[in-house]
């Protein structure tokens, strides 16, 4: 359908283009590159961890993080329901078993009640979700890891450049992982990356990342065979798409400003309009709005999306139940029920469009639209 007002677009410029021209027009090293070192630094001292590795999705990333902690059969992870279901899956990939825990209603991330109260002997890790760009209650999840001595994993797909206070996601975790996908508040179209404080795992994520070759960088250069020093994929994000990611990342802080802006432009006409909850961030926290989420009436959330759609204004909703899709129930025999606000939560979101370059009309067509649903 060819949108009046879709939900995203891309945010690029002339930086972007010269960027892939540069490695394009070069006749070689389109795949493994400088690009991708060079992207990798500009992430590590952008977050302000020791290490970053750049991969070909943020669910390669976690994937290979969940390897090289060697999380296996027989492991528990706890994880959320209310996210894109790539979280939930990578921990089947591995052979382990997802645990589900309920979120809390302000953040839409991990509730630490919750939480707690799912540990076992057998888990290993817990993964938070900074859901649509504001952190999770990270602080409060961090002492539960320590307390029981298992991992805290922070999957920031949709939050690059988030923080509470002055901590960025991505630091308070054991490691973390991003995504570049193409709606994410920096894109390289498909990409993602992980981050980390510890070397041995930093070291290990280079093997996994590429066939397990210990030199990878020198794969294309070089005449001499590679040996393989153990199991890996191939999750390389390629020097192209890495030109792509430095041309965003050098621009990120007008790129959240931008979003940030416009965000609050729609909360401050929302809030006008009985019904609407716009998305609400606790005071410390920073928030990089990549969706802009409302909540409304579940008996009216679909028809109010259906009045958007027919006025050419995409909305989407992110995201409905990962336990209540048809394979998690015919995998894990979930019925409904079980995660009681995931399940109303699910019920009431409507993501609006958001993007850098949205203008004042773009808004005020939103929410004309919006109140005139509503009566308003």
């Amino acid at each position: 359908m060819n949108w009046r007002i879709p939900l995203f677009k891309i945010y690029w410029d002339d930086d972007c283009v010269r960027e892939i021209n540069e490695v394009i027009t070069s006749g070689m090293n389109w795949a493994v590159g400088s690009k991708v070192n060079e992207f990798e630094e500009a992430i590590r001292e952008y977050v302000g961890t020791r290490y970053a590795i750049a991969f070909n999705s943020g669910t390669s990333a976690l994937h290979a993080l969940l390897l090289a902690y060697k999380i296996g059969p027989g492991d528990e992870v706890i994880v959320p329901s209310f996210t894109f279901i790539a979280t939930a899956n990578a921990t089947l990939f591995v052979g382990a078993k997802p645990v589900f825990a309920d979120i809390e209603g302000e953040t839409l991330g991990l509730d630490p009640k919750s939480v707690n109260e799912k540990i076992t002997e057998k888990t290993r890790a817990i993964i938070t979700v900074h859901y649509g760009g504001c952190p999770s209650r990270v602080r409060e999840l961090r002492e539960i890891a320590n307390d029981h001595k298992i991992l805290l994993i922070e999957d920031a797909a949709e939050a690059f450049g988030a923080r509470v206070e002055d901590l960025k996601v991505g630091t308070f975790g054991d490691s973390s992982i991003f995504s570049f996908c193409q709606n994410k508040v920096i894109t390289t179209g498909e990409g993602g990356a992980a981050v980390t404080n510890d070397e041995r795992v930093y070291s290990k994520l280079k093997l996994i990342r590429s066939h397990g070759r210990p030199y990878d960088e020198k794969y294309f250069s070089s005449a001499y065979p590679d040996d393989y020093i153990e199991l890996g994929y191939n999750f390389r994000l390629s020097n192209i798409l890495a030109a792509l990611g430095l041309a965003q990342i050098k621009k990120i802080d007008k790129i959240i400003e931008m979003r940030r802006e416009k965000a609050s432009s729609l909360t401050a006409r929302l809030l006008k309009i009985k019904y609407v909850i716009p998305p609400n961030c606790p005071p410390s926290y920073f928030h990089v709005y990549q969706l802009y989420t409302i909540r409304v009436p579940r008996d009216l959330r679909d028809a109010l999306m259906k009045h958007l759609g027919e006025r050419g204004i995409m909305s989407k909703i992110y995201f409905n139940p990962v336990h209540l899709t048809t394979f998690y129930r015919e995998k894990f025999g979930f019925k409904g029920g079980e995660l009681p606000i995931t399940e109303k939560v699910s019920q009431e979101v409507l993501s609006l469009p958001i993007y850098p370059t949205m203008t004042n009309d773009d808004i005020s067509y939103i929410t004309q639209n919006v109140g005139e649903f509503f009566g308003s």
